[in-house]
């Protein structure tokens, strides 16, 4: 028989409280066409993106983080010291240690919480978020802060006509906490690694010639351009609308809802051909509201579900209370989706 004692956390989790940051600069398609041959025309019907943000150098992945966990811990009526626990989700982050959630626990006045990072692209938030709701009902946790957070500006190649309109930066946060009801459901996730080049770095740290300049730009002598996210498009849009409405429809059964009950679909704010035919695969009825902020924000990764979510509830397209399917999908291949109930 084991001696040790049982844990007791809380019945359940919910997420109390959502906070956003985007970076000051919105840049336009306009600026997109200064380095590529392509079209506003063309940029809006591949992907829905009109403008996105991109942080400044004073803009660190730390500096927008910290302004999203104020506002999340603020929404959700709680103190910096009551935070436990601190997880990150970024690939934009480029010290490989110390983890940059340590600095920004640190920043936000939370004490000695645990903090670490996880890399999983765009479906790092959902990760995060399973993973604190794990904390919180198992009892390690009675707070967690949860951050997706990129800066995929520096991580943009600008002469590369399939992803130079892509990509902007920002921080999105959550608090999740104690509950007594479900208010988080079961996540359906895994990964698919034998299509792990489908969305890739192009260049390995280690291969990358020191003298390189940034990514889309040129310098006498670099032997190579500034490491940025490559992807084959076509294959990635098929496995993203097929394959990933799938996981979302696990994720309702998992839940023990349907289609009409859900008031809000917050996916992965990829690219608005994926969003709209998910809906469709999905058969989403119309009154179900749907989180489209890449048309103004662009594909910010792992910040783009906590950053959509935000503005959703910001401007009154969604309040709290309201059901909502959330699902992230991206580099690995990677991909996770739940249920949960608004703050």
């Amino acid at each position: 028989m084991s001696k040790i004692k049982p844990s007791k956390g809380a019945p359940y989790a919910r997420i109390m409280g959502v906070g956003g940051y985007r970076p000051v600069r919105v840049v336009p398609n306009e600026v997109i066409l200064e380095t590529i041959d392509s079209s506003d025309e063309w940029i809006r019907s591949r992907s829905g993106i009109a403008t996105r943000h991109w942080a400044s150098p004073e803009e660190t992945v730390a500096a927008m983080s910290v302004e999203a966990a104020g506002k999340a811990i603020a929404d959700a009526g709680i103190t910096p010291e009551q935070i436990d626990a601190v997880v990150v989700s970024t690939v934009s982050h480029f010290k490989q240690t110390p983890a940059i959630a340590t600095e920004i626990a640190d920043r936000i006045g939370a004490g000695r919480p645990a903090a670490f990072d996880i890399s999983a692209a765009c479906a790092g938030f959902v990760y995060g978020l399973t993973l604190a709701k794990g904390m919180v009902v198992e009892g390690s946790a009675g707070h967690v802060l949860v951050i997706g957070v990129e800066r995929l500006s520096d991580l943009t190649d600008l002469e590369d006509r399939a992803t130079a309109f892509l990509f902007g930066d920002g921080a999105g946060a959550v608090v999740v906490g104690p509950a007594q009801e479900p208010m988080i459901g079961a996540t359906v996730w895994g990964s698919e690694g034998d299509k792990s080049d489908t969305i890739r770095q192009t260049v390995p740290w280690d291969d990358f010639h020191a003298g390189a300049t940034k990514a889309g730009a040129t310098e006498a002598g670099s032997r190579e351009k500034f490491p940025a996210i490559t992807q084959e498009g076509q294959a990635v849009f098929r496995w993203a609308v097929f394959e990933m409405a799938k996981v979302a429809q696990q994720a309702l059964d998992a839940a023990g809802i349907t289609p009409e009950d859900l008031d809000v679909f917050i996916p992965h704010q990829a690219n608005m051909r994926i969003i709209d035919s998910m809906v469709k695969t999905l058969k989403l009825p119309e009154s179900v509201t749907v989180a489209r902020d890449v048309e103004t924000t662009g594909n910010t990764s792992a910040a783009s579900i906590p950053l959509a979510m935000e503005r959703i509830l910001a401007t009154g397209q969604a309040k709290s209370g309201d059901t909502a399917l959330v699902i992230g999908f991206g580099a690995g291949l990677v991909y996770a989706a739940t249920v949960v109930t608004l703050p």
